[in-house]
């Protein structure tokens, strides 16, 4: 046994995960319930209490005997959580409506955008709240002015469906070849356990489908790629309406840097990032990193989290609150990293203290895979921007992570002093203006 670790996934601490992880990276999740696992991390603590006398002065001989044990709770220390935490509900009907006028536009959309970041949206409104997050809709667009619009696109909707309807044959040969075929094989096993696609011959199914191959005929320069169907699908069954979901798959895909496409300079540029957040604020993990070289500063273990935006991290309910957490562009449109560092610096213990190699650390993650806390881990990413924001002085290499929101991400347009990490090919000097 390699270690023990007991992650609580509510307040009251009775309830969640023992995760017992073995010597070859094989993980044992075991779920406890009705004040089940409050005794067991009693127990165990005991046990590592005793188990910490009997060892203490003398010298393990054999390492294979060592453990680690640690439990998570749910609640962060308070020098761990952003102070405006628990402040926002969830946006409700009554509150949503508050944000609107009476001709049906978005006041103050900042304060709209702040409140979903910290609260989240209640699902009886989210097929109305996503468009506007998702940008088809217009935060100064009228009740009727959408309607318009929507009348509008589903005429072009209907023009792009025409489009792949009327190839020639050969045309659609190299379709059904290059798109087709691999979205047919994705729609019938994507969130097929949701009532929402479930049962042989379900509509909604076929409405994924004809998003899917549509978008390719609108965006051929992208196409479709495996993943994108795991987008869709809740899209769908939040919105309902075929053509508005396309339309906001199409808003995910031009606006949400979160969601990356597979080509090699999109996912390069996040990675960048990461590695550099994650030098800034857990430099353990980034030395670690470091050390098993280039493959381990791929970071193969999150490019899942990134290209399918952690729905397969986490339950479907968690990762969709956490899509609308990054959605809000609050104060950063490069949250989705925050929440990666999250995940890391509340998971990634035994990748530190058991020095894991690159295909370890990858089981180790992936074993993990919805059996973490999501509303923890929001909370963590919540205070890791809160502090990265403090910061008076950040290196020019995270430059970009406050160019495109625009107003808001530092108060006052305030901008931290920039310094420059050095690493600048060709460049006389550094582009950001970082001093050295």
């Amino acid at each position: 046994m390699r270690s023990l670790r007991l992650f609580f996934s509510d307040e009251a601490c009775t309830s969640g995960q023992l995760v017992v992880a073995s010597r070859e990276s094989q993980y044992k999740v075991l779920h406890f319930h009705h004040g089940g696992l409050d005794k067991l991390a009693s127990a165990l603590q005991q046990w590592e209490r005793c188990a910490g006398t009997r060892l203490q002065g003398q010298q393990v001989a054999n390492e294979k005997m060592c453990m680690k044990f640690s439990i998570r709770r749910p609640k962060l220390p308070s020098s761990e959580t952003h102070p405006e935490e628990s402040t926002y509900r969830r946006l409700d009907v009554a509150a949503w409506l508050r944000h609107l006028n009476e001709r049906g536009q978005v006041e103050e959309e900042y304060k709209l955008r702040k409140a979903i970041f910290f609260g989240g949206i209640d699902v009886s409104i989210r097929g109305e709240v996503w468009p506007f997050l998702l940008r088809y809709y217009s935060p100064e667009s009228t009740s009727e002015e959408r309607e318009a619009l929507r009348a509008q696109k589903r005429k072009e909707y209907a023009e792009i469906e025409q489009r792949r309807l009327s190839m020639t044959p050969e045309e659609h040969r190299a379709f059904w070849r290059n798109v087709q075929f691999t979205v047919d094989k994705d729609v019938v096993r994507t969130d097929r356990s949701s009532q929402f696609f479930r049962g042989e011959g379900n509509p909604n199914v076929e409405s994924m489908r004809r998003i899917l191959l549509n978008y390719a005929v609108y965006h051929p320069a992208i196409g479709y790629s495996q993943g994108m169907s795991d987008l869709v699908a809740p899209l769908l069954a939040e919105v309902l309406d075929e053509s508005d979901t396309f339309w906001c798959f199409v808003g995910l895909m031009q606006n949400t840097i979160f969601v990356s496409s597979p080509r090699d300079e999109d996912m390069e540029r996040q990675l960048l990032y990461l590695r550099e957040l994650l030098r800034l604020t857990h430099l353990r993990f980034y030395q670690h990193l470091a050390s098993l070289g280039e493959d381990g500063l791929q970071l193969l273990f999150c490019h899942r989290w990134l290209l399918l935006c952690f729905k397969r991290e986490f339950p479907e309910a968690e990762a969709l609150r956490i899509w609308e957490a990054c959605w809000a562009h609050y104060q950063t449109d490069y949250f989705h990293l925050f929440i990666c560092v999250a995940i890391v610096a509340i998971y990634g213990d035994d990748v530190i203290e058991q020095q894991l190699a690159t295909d370890q650390m990858l089981l180790h993650f992936g074993n993990l895979a919805m059996h973490m806390n999501g509303e923890l881990v929001l909370r963590k990413a919540r205070s890791l921007l809160y502090q990265f924001r403090l910061r008076p002085r950040i290196p020019c290499s995270l430059h970009d992570l406050c160019k495109l929101c625009g107003s808001g991400m530092w108060d006052s347009g305030y901008m931290p002093a920039v310094e420059c990490t050095g690493h600048h090919p060709g460049a006389e000097s550094c582009p950001y203006g970082g001093t050295g």
